[in-house]
């Protein structure tokens, strides 16, 4: 029997998000198409991959017929009209079911009803393709899921490496081309490690610019909706358009800047240490070359950046438990991973005057912060540490608890200090696993940060075609 031929990634193939609005609003792409390429797509490559918790089959299609009658009718939605993506599975959507990672029963604690931000990618036009895998109640950075199964960096097809935590399957999905833009949610890395591990662009918009209601929370005054797609370029459509709907300001233009005039702080204090040779490699390579186009660097020093290792072991597990209740996690901890049961389990014994303490600290370095950008475009530094570790490193406990720990160090502290940030993948020579360049700025300034993020991979993908 011959075997189908997979199609491409159908709007890469297009050109990306810009290029498939283009080809739909002219009538040569069809929704119903590109979603069914993508849906054939997924069905040849998720077996392995593993990048989906929940498939809408039936769904999608309906949703990419309605829009295309909508098109044929002469409704225009925007850029992301037909645009086939998924969303992690802890936003609640109508009809699809929601775990938030885990086997523990959530239902009567999760948001019944659609957020906001879901409802305004139905109001974009957006197809949902399905919900992306995820390490349990979005507490984990390395990506592994004994409840749901750890998906496959498709980096690597020989070796199961780490695809990066917790919106694992929104990284896989992006990576393998099985949709055109992943949602995901960032509380310490959960965007932008993914994102670095596997390749691709990753957004952390700054904390409560996007609405998280209904969403399933680890920490309400961490968390934060990402987006994960091929290009910053791609990204910068999907931003402009979401923040439109949402507050009202749509067709809004990025702010004009220049390579030549960016002046970059490196916080090389505690960002830069232990690097492996691959990711400092790249490093080197990449800051070489936005030297040469006029970008200036300094050395910073941010001794904030620290605090993130007390803040971060007290502070989820206690907002954890509150929402799902001491009684319940005792009860079902037994079901959950291993490792996220121990994380948990620690914040039965914190203090309430402890917690309050760290809270209050951290208030006050937000604000110590914000004065140390003055006269920065942006903070840069490798996004994470190595690039992916097999799976099998993480066997030893140990070995698993340092590689964690590892993977956080250079996100975390965009959380802790209330900054956005993106991560940029460094360009790469066939068979070699990805690197990811994070830049972080301060908090309200996303626009900015992408205007810098579209310069910086036009510059690298130029320098990348040079013989």
């Amino acid at each position: 029997m011959l075997k189908l031929k997979l199609p491409p990634d159908p709007v890469l193939d297009a050109g990306g998000i810009d290029g498939f609005a283009t080809a739909f609003r002219a009538g040569e792409l069809t929704s119903e198409q590109t979603t069914r390429d993508y849906l054939t797509r997924i069905q040849a490559l998720d077996k392995q991959l593993g990048a989906f918790e929940y498939i809408a089959v039936e769904e999608a299609i309906a949703a990419a017929r309605a829009v295309d009658q909508l098109r044929a009718g002469g409704t225009d939605l925007g850029p992301l009209m037909g645009l086939p993506i998924t969303v992690k599975d802890l936003f609640t959507v109508d009809g699809m079911p929601m775990t938030a990672g885990s086997r523990i029963d959530i239902s009567d604690i999760a948001d019944p009803k659609e957020g906001p931000f879901i409802q305004a990618l139905w109001r974009a036009g957006c197809v949902i393709l399905g919900k992306t895998r995820m390490v349990e109640f979005a507490f984990g950075i390395t990506g592994v899921s004994t409840p749901r199964g750890t998906p496959w960096n498709p980096c690597d097809p020989s070796t199961h490496r780490l695809p990066g935590g917790s919106s694992s399957g929104a990284g896989v999905a992006v990576a393998a081309g099985l949709c055109a833009l992943a949602i995901g949610t960032d509380t310490g890395g959960s965007v932008r490690v993914p994102a670095a591990l596997c390749g691709v662009f990753g957004l952390k918009t700054t904390f409560g610019l996007w609405p998280m209601q209904g969403a399933f929370p680890l920490a309400p005054e961490l968390d934060s909706i990402g987006l994960l797609a091929r290009s910053a370029r791609d990204a910068v459509t999907a931003y402009a358009e979401i923040t439109g709907i949402l507050h009202g300001e749509r067709g809004a233009a990025l702010p004009s800047m220049e390579l030549s005039r960016l002046r970059f702080g490196k916080p090389t204090d505690y960002f830069f240490g232990d690097l492996s040779p691959e990711v400092e490699n790249a490093m080197a390579t990449a800051t070489a070359r936005l030297q040469s186009a006029g970008v200036a660097f300094d050395e910073v020093v941010v001794p904030q950046a620290r605090e993130r290792e007390r803040y971060f072991p007290v502070s989820m597990p206690v907002a954890l438990l509150t929402t799902l209740g001491a009684e319940r996690f005792e009860a079902n901890k037994h079901l959950m991973d291993p490792v996220i049961a121990r994380r948990t389990a620690a914040g039965l014994q914190t203090l309430a005057i402890d917690h309050l303490a760290l809270e209050a600290r951290r208030r006050v370095a937000i604000r110590e912060v914000d004065a140390l950008f003055s006269g920065y475009d942006a903070w840069v530094s490798p996004t994470t540490t190595s690039v992916a570790p097999a799976v099998a490193e993480l066997e030893d406990p140990e070995s698993g608890h340092q590689q964690a720990l590892s993977m956080t160090r250079n996100t975390q502290p965009a959380n802790y200090l209330g900054l956005c940030a993106a991560t940029i993948p460094l360009p790469r020579e066939a068979g070699k696993l990805p690197v990811g360049y994070q830049i972080m700025a301060s908090a309200g300034s996303d626009a900015r940060l992408l205007a810098i993020a579209i310069l910086m991979e036009e510059l690298f993908a130029a320098s990348d075609e040079m013989p």
